[in-house]
């Protein structure tokens, strides 16, 4: 049994690094061709992002694989294979209340990581990121890369969920970290400015953060932000 949990484990560990090889990488390929030179000079930065990226993943890997060994030897968690187990108009809905809720942990874990001592041990590493690239997007310290590796396992175990929109959530959550550093904006400027961009959070929301610290601590939605005062707004490319 502890054999398959590690290698459970260790499985889930490459696919967290694969993915991020491969989304960090397409968006950076796509930061070169549509913005050449944006990242000129930064080598050795990508280096140290790619270093603690991977070292993140490592982490992220093992509460998923150890969740993942549950669900498939003793049907452990709330995830579902059955499309027809729920209500089809509960697929939607479960995504948003997976991004709901991890949108509400980032925020309150982010906005604590920003105080002096946490910052100084843990959150320093990501915002050594000057400025942000493609790369970044998991270069955490192994203290941070916990409390954002534990989220969508404890999930699992509380709020029903298709392992297909589970696949649905991770892509989000993947493709919005990534593209949220990668330094430039690539939603259309209507969108961005308009009733969308108000609640939604794109790069040009995240920005400001890596520009100012304390203020635009969410993941996906700036309802937080609203709520606690600390939107101020988009930032500038």
């Amino acid at each position: 049994m502890l054999v398959a949990i590690l290698l459970s484990a260790l499985a889930m560990s490459l696919i967290v690094g694969i993915r991020y090889l491969l989304t960090s990488g397409a968006f950076a390929w796509a930061t070169r061709y549509r913005k050449p030179g944006l990242y000129r000079g930064l080598d050795r930065q990508i280096r140290r992002e790619i270093a603690w990226s991977l070292a993140s993943a490592l982490i992220y890997g093992v509460p998923a694989g150890v969740v993942a060994w549950g669900w498939q030897a003793h049907g452990w968690t709330q995830v579902y294979a059955d499309v027809h187990a729920f209500p089809l108009w509960y697929l939607p809905l479960s995504v948003l209340l997976y991004l709901a809720a991890h949108d509400g942990w980032f925020y309150w874990t982010h906005r604590w990581m920003h105080r002096p001592r946490p910052f100084r041990i843990a959150h320093a590493v990501h915002h050594a990121s000057r400025p942000p690239t493609a790369w970044a997007a998991m270069s955490f310290h192994p203290w941070e890369a916990v409390t954002g590796a534990v989220v969508i396992p404890a999930l699992v175990f509380l709020i029903p969920i298709h392992v297909g929109a589970l696949g649905v959530v991770l892509t989000i959550m993947t493709v919005m970290g990534v593209s949220n550093h990668m330094g430039w904006e690539m939603f259309p400027r209507w969108m961005v400015h308009g009733p969308a961009g108000r609640w939604l959070i794109t790069a040009s929301h995240h920005q400001r953060h890596h520009e100012q610290y304390a203020c635009n601590y969410g993941l996906y939605f700036r309802v937080w932000d609203r709520l606690c005062g600390t939107d101020r707004g988009l930032g500038h490319f």
